[in-house]
């Protein structure tokens, strides 16, 4: 009744009326209303200022029951403090059946059904490599990784603030941080010692690359004396290492039952990836979002193995990016001054993305898809640098108000995208992919000013002119991949398919797939179909469906093999770089987004990294994604509820 009566007195100091619906008819004391208002409205100030609120979701413990393991599913047994000992729903779940982690492994996987705990306080890490930065980068996503298993363990943990050192072992940063929530020590388990051996001898690149080697090969196992535990991850890369860290991190859980972290005696897991880009891409023009819910995805995507976080900066509805030379885009175009990202801003989320394994892939939407973040050229000297700003009906001019197309023969349009591309290739590091936008031009607007015999050559020109100033930006080099989306304008075949690449956003039976595949072009998945996580939500312009409805499950996600409703041979699909799940932000804000994304986005990782070929969702799919957001929910992602949590814990009764 402690949590009732809190909530019910926060209602009552709020002023909130509540009723109480009960079976049937409570005998009640005859003490007048105000006085426990008053006494009511007392207490919870107390409450209230003696409890910090946390912005985590933790995992309660359920010790009124324990699990059995029967034909590879755990059965739930009523407990209620019988002297025989407990089996937790997670220790049950990670020795029962398949092994439980997302994406399921490509390979090999072999585990020891025995199992062994211990404290995070017992894991150090050996780096053995010859390259001096991949140990560097290594030792700060070792301490992430720690970071990540305290908050699993329910320990506090003081944010140092500063990066580990480059010591072949980082245990002793941990060895301070021993107490709990409650103030007390923990028992040590059966470990005294966990060491992670991460080896990587091939590769020295930090530099993400569509030819980086992200496979790896992890084993553990027992020391002869059963109280040590060696775990060796083997890469050829520093991007397969951070994966093996990200599937060690899978393979050990936290049980309720002795407050300690476990996992197995023995593993063996080789593993690498089906696609090579395996992108989740954000809106922030339609809504802004922090740094930290950005951070908050980009953790999420590494241990789901995505590696490429698509950040479609900008749009006609704001530009939230304050450039070094050109702030006058921000101070025309952002919603605020408040919903801003500075330079320090990117910057921090490349760095943070880089502990994980992910990619920041920047986009400056052009020539559409531009608004008032433009009109300010006059003003400044530089005549127009975009066209039908705000002109109506919008609906003749643009996909969404408000309305805007670059100047593509404004020579200043092009200085200040060359500024644009240099100033973000230097926050997000040197790349082989850079995303142009390119997509939803509407021919009308520029048939206003210019009379041309075909107006599509118009947006061939501009986007070869985009295309030299990101070369100047980058150096006199153009990435091996530029990336555009895909349109009606794509197929007129006018970009070379050798620098151009294109990312489907329409459907992925439409016939133009087919023709872009036939010009050589590579491409990226996305679409309006199962991987447009912003569908299924109506239309916010009007009553009806939207453009994209039904909503998408994560089942329709999970299921979504465009190659294959393509039939595509395997000469066209050498041609496919991979896939992207896209969250458009015209209905989606900060409040919203962590359930919007996820466990959804899963669905597309495991496609993208494993692409199994079942027919249906089987329940141990079912089984492994519900583990798997149960330990987003355990790092404070608010990801979406999946069925009863009945179902969880009766796994196969109800699906």
């Amino acid at each position: 009744m402690g949590a009732v009566y809190q909530i019910l007195s926060l209602f009552l100091m709020l002023g909130v009326e509540v009723s109480l619906c009960y079976p049937k008819p409570l005998v009640t004391s005859p003490v007048p209303l105000y006085s426990y208002q008053t006494k009511a409205y007392n207490e919870t100030l107390t409450w209230h200022h003696s409890h910090r609120v946390s912005s985590a979701l933790p995992m309660p413990d359920e010790k009124f029951w324990t699990y059995k393991c029967e034909k590879g599913r755990c059965m739930r047994v009523g407990h209620h403090g019988k002297l025989r000992k407990r089996v937790s729903f997670i220790s049950c779940s990670m020795t029962c059946g398949d092994i439980n982690i997302w994406p399921h492994p490509t390979l090999k996987h072999v585990l020891s059904p025995h199992t062994h705990s211990f404290s995070v306080d017992a894991v150090e890490l050996k780096v053995d490599t010859t390259h001096r930065e991949v140990q560097k980068q290594l030792n700060v996503v070792f301490e992430r990784f720690l970071k990540d298993l305290r908050q699993i363990q329910k320990l506090d943990y003081a944010d140092r603030g500063s990066e580990i050192t480059t010591s072949a072992k980082s245990s002793a940063l941990s060895k301070s941080r021993r107490h709990t929530q409650h103030g007390s020590k923990r028992a040590a388990g059966d470990l005294s010692s966990v060491q992670v051996k991460i080896v990587v001898q091939k590769s020295g690149d930090l530099n993400f690359s569509l030819d980086n080697d992200e496979s790896y090969y992890l084993t553990s196992n027992r020391t002869a004396d059963g109280h040590r535990l060696l775990v060796e991850i083997s890469a050829n890369s520093y991007f397969g290492a951070r994966h093996g860290l990200s599937t060690l991190q899978q393979l050990i859980w936290y049980d309720d039952q002795d407050r300690l972290l476990h996992t197995y005696s023995n593993s063996e897991i080789k593993d690498a990836p089906k696609f090579r880009y395996r992108g989740l891409m954000l809106d922030t023009s339609r809504h802004f979002f922090s740094v930290e819910a950005i951070k908050r995805t980009i953790m999420a995507m590494g241990l789901a193995k995505l590696n490429r976080f698509h950040w479609h900066l900008t749009d006609a509805q704001s530009f939230p990016y304050i450039s070094r030379y050109y702030p006058e885009l921000a101070e025309h175009g952002a919603y605020s001054e408040s919903e801003t990202y500075t330079e320090q801003d990117v910057r921090e989320v490349a760095e943070f993305a880089k502990i994980y394994g992910v990619q920041v892939i920047p986009e400056i939407d052009a020539p559409a898809h531009v608004g008032n973040s433009w009109d300010w050229g006059p003003k400044h000297g530089m005549g127009e640098l975009a066209m039908c700003t705000n002109q109506k009906p919008w609906s003749f001019f643009c996909g969404e108000p408000p309305c805007g197309q670059l100047n593509p023969y404004n020579n200043h349009t092009y200085l200040i995208l060359q500024r644009l591309y240099e100033e973000l290739l230097q926050q997000t590091g040197p790349t082989d992919l850079f995303h142009l936008g390119g997509d939803d031009v509407k021919i009308g607007c520029w048939a206003q000013y210019f009379h041309a015999k075909d107006q599509r050559n118009i947006w061939c020109g501009f986007m070869l002119q985009a295309l030299a100033s990101l070369k100047v930006a980058n150096h006199g080099v153009a990435p091996k991949y530029v990336v555009v989306w895909s349109s009606d304008l794509t197929n007129t075949n006018c970009l070379p398919n050798s620098q151009f690449a294109v990312q489907v956003g329409g459907s992925s039976t439409w016939q133009e797939d087919y023709d872009l595949l036939d010009n050589g072009y590579n491409m990226i998945f996305s679409g309006m179909g199962p991987w447009s996580l912003d569908c299924g939500f109506g239309s916010w312009r009007d009553t009806g469906k939207g453009a994209c409805a039904p909503y998408r499950t994560w089942q329709n996600v999970y299921k979504h093999r465009p190659w294959e409703r393509m039939r595509l041979d395997k000469r066209r699909k050498k041609q496919l770089l991979g896939g992207e799940v896209c969250m458009w932000t015209e209905q989606v804000g900060e409040n919203q987004l962590d359930n919007r994304l996820w466990p959804r986005s899963a669905g597309v990782a495991e496609r993208l990294w494993t692409d199994p070929n079942e027919k249906v969702v089987s329940p141990k799919v079912f089984r492994r994604i519900s583990l798997f957001r149960n330990r987003l929910v355990e790092l404070g992602i608010r990801a979406e509820a999946l069925f009863p949590k009945y179902c969880a814990q009766n796994p196969g009764e109800c699906i």
